[in-house]
């Protein structure tokens, strides 16, 4: 069975959720220092740019 739209808006809620969290975090690593942080924050921002 698919996702229902319900379930696929609640989501995308929770991904740009975690990415406030993370640009939150990564705005006090500018050195980049931590990749692993900086790797998720992109690849959730594609994931959303796909998605919307």
């Amino acid at each position: 069975m698919g996702k229902s739209k319900k379930d696929l808006g609640k989501q995308l809620q929770n991904i740009k959720k975690r990415i406030q969290e993370l640009e939150a975090k990564a705005k006090y690593d500018p050195l980049r220092k931590n990749p692993a942080l900086h790797d998720e924050l992109a690849k959730l921002k594609k994931k959303v740019e796909e998605a919307g």
